[in-house]
C-alpha cells in the first residue's frame, strides 16, 4: 500500500519552472529532467508564481486525463491554471475543451461525425490533391524553400477551411491571429485582441452563412444547432474558433517538426523509403517523440491522491505530455527515435474524454503530407544548420518557425 505524503509547499523561488523554452525543438525542455528527480509527481511554479502538480510518469497522466470528474478542465473557473499569459483570454471562450462533461459531452457530440475515421478516408483523396499541387509550385519555383510557409502551414490550413466551409481567401488573416493565440510569448493584451478579431470574423461569417448556407461543417451546426435553439450564436462562434485555430496550427508544427525530424535521423528516414508500411508507425512515433503540445492544464475538483502525493481541492495540475511521452516504463528507450516502435499509446492527442477529436485527421494529413515530400523530393535536406532554426516559445504549440531546405 503507498503511503501518502503531504510535503509543505516550498517557497516558489525554489521551486522549477514551468513551461521552460526547448533547446532542441523535438526535445522536452532539459530543464523538464528536475521534475522527475522525486518521482512521477512534483511541484512546479507557474509564470505568475502560482504552485502547480508537475505530472510526468506516463501512467500518472493517464490517470489524471481519464478522470474528468476530479481533474476539471473547466477554463472559466478560478481554480483553473492558466500556463502563460495568453491562457487568461482563453477563460473567456467557451467550447468543450474547455468544459466538463456533461456539458462537454453534448458539445462533443455534435462535431463527432464529421471526425471519424471512414470521413476522414473519404478526404484523403483531397489531401492528397492539395500536397501534390503545393509541391508542385515548390518544384516549380525551385530550390530554396521554407516548408513552414510554402507547405506545412498551408496543408492544414487549406483542409480545415474546406471542412468547416472557411474561404482560404481570409487564410492570411486568420493564420496571422491564430499564431497570436498559440504562441508561448504572447502578451495577455495581444493574446486578447487576437481573439476578439477572429471571433468578430467568425460572428461575421456565421451571420453571413445563416443568409446564405453553404456546404461546411459550420453550415450544418447552423442548420441543425443554431436554428433549433440547441446552441446560441455565440456559442458557435466559440466552437468555430477552436476548429479553426487547432485544425491548422497544431498540425502545420507536426509536419514541420516531422520533417526535420526525419531529416536528422537518415537511418530512420531510410527505413520509412524502404518499406512504406512503416508510415502509420513512423507518424505515431514522431508523434509521441516531438510532443507539438507541450503540457496541458487540469485543477483538482476533491481532495485526492496521486503518485503518494496528497492532491487539494482546487490546486492545478498540468500534465507534462513531452516527458510523459518520454516515460522509460512505458517506452523502453523512450529518448530514441524509432519508426518501428509501437507507440500507438502515447498521450500527444490527450487520453479520455478531451481526446483530440481531429485526431484522425491530423494522423492522415500527416501521413500524405510526409511521404509525398520525401516521395517527390528524394534529395531533400536542410539548407541552414538545425541549431539555427528559430524554436516556437514556451507555453504555446510547440515547433518551429522556419525551415529552410534544398534538394
Amino acid at each position: 500500500m503507498t503511503e501518502t505524503t503531504e510535503a509543505a509547499p516550498a517557497p516558489a523561488a525554489e521551486l522549477p519552472a514551468y513551461p521552460l523554452p526547448r533547446g532542441c525543438p523535438y526535445h522536452p525542455a532539459a530543464g523538464y529532467d528536475r521534475y522527475t528527480e522525486d518521482g512521477s509527481v512534483s511541484r512546479v511554479r507557474l509564470y505568475n508564481g502560482r504552485q502547480v502538480w508537475a505530472v510526468s510518469g506516463h501512467a500518472e497522466a493517464r490517470q489524471v486525463l481519464l478522470d474528468a470528474a476530479t481533474y476539471s478542465s473547466d477554463r472559466v473557473h478560478p481554480h483553473f491554471p492558466a500556463l502563460a499569459p495568453r491562457f487568461e483570454s482563453a477563460r473567456k471562450v467557451r467550447n468543450f475543451i474547455g468544459m466538463d462533461p456533461p456539458e462537454h459531452t453534448v458539445q462533443r457530440r455534435m462535431m463527432l461525425s464529421s471526425f471519424t475515421v471512414k470521413k476522414v478516408a473519404l478526404l484523403r483523396p483531397r489531401i492528397q490533391k492539395v500536397v501534390d499541387d503545393l509541391l508542385d509550385r515548390i518544384e516549380e519555383r525551385g530550390p530554396v524553400a521554407d516548408l513552414v510557409p510554402d507547405f506545412a502551414l498551408p496543408v492544414p490550413s487549406i483542409v480545415i477551411c474546406e471542412l468547416l466551409g472557411v474561404p482560404y481567401a481570409d487564410h492570411a488573416f486568420f493564420e496571422h491571429q491564430s499564431r497570436r493565440v498559440v504562441t508561448g510569448s504572447t502578451s495577455l493584451e495581444e493574446s486578447a485582441a487576437a481573439f476578439g478579431e477572429l471571433s468578430r470574423y467568425l460572428d461575421g461569417l456565421i451571420r453571413h452563412k445563416q443568409a446564405e448556407p453553404g456546404d461546411g461543417l459550420l453550415d450544418t451546426l447552423i442548420a441543425e444547432q443554431v436554428d433549433t435553439g440547441a446552441l446560441t450564436r455565440r456559442e458557435l462562434v466559440d466552437i468555430a474558433l477552436l476548429l479553426l485555430v487547432a485544425g491548422h496550427e497544431t498540425t502545420a508544427s507536426a509536419i514541420a517538426l516531422g520533417v526535420l525530424t526525419l531529416l536528422e535521423s537518415p537511418d530512420q528516414l531510410a527505413a520509412v523509403r524502404a518499406d512504406s508500411t512503416l508510415l502509420p508507425t513512423a507518424v505515431e512515433e514522431l508523434l509521441r517523440f516531438m510532443a507539438i503540445a507541450d503540457g496541458v492544464a487540469r485543477f483538482a475538483t476533491k481532495d485526492t491522491e496521486l503518485a503518494g502525493h496528497r492532491i487539494r481541492a482546487g490546486d492545478g495540475v498540468v500534465v507534462v505530455i513531452s516527458t510523459a511521452n518520454r516515460d522509460e516504463l512505458a517506452f523502453a528507450g523512450s529518448d530514441t527515435f524509432d519508426v518501428t516502435r509501437g507507440a500507438r499509446h502515447h498521450i500527444s492527442f490527450g487520453h479520455g474524454v478531451h481526446q483530440c477529436i481531429g485526431q484522425n485527421l491530423a494522423r492522415a494529413e500527416m501521413e500524405i503530407a510526409l511521404s509525398t515530400l520525401f516521395r517527390r523530393l528524394p534529395g531533400l535536406r536542410l539548407a541552414v544548420p538545425s541549431q539555427r532554426l528559430p524554436v516556437k516559445e514556451p507555453g504555446g504549440v510547440q515547433g518551429v518557425w522556419e525551415l529552410p531546405v534544398t534538394w
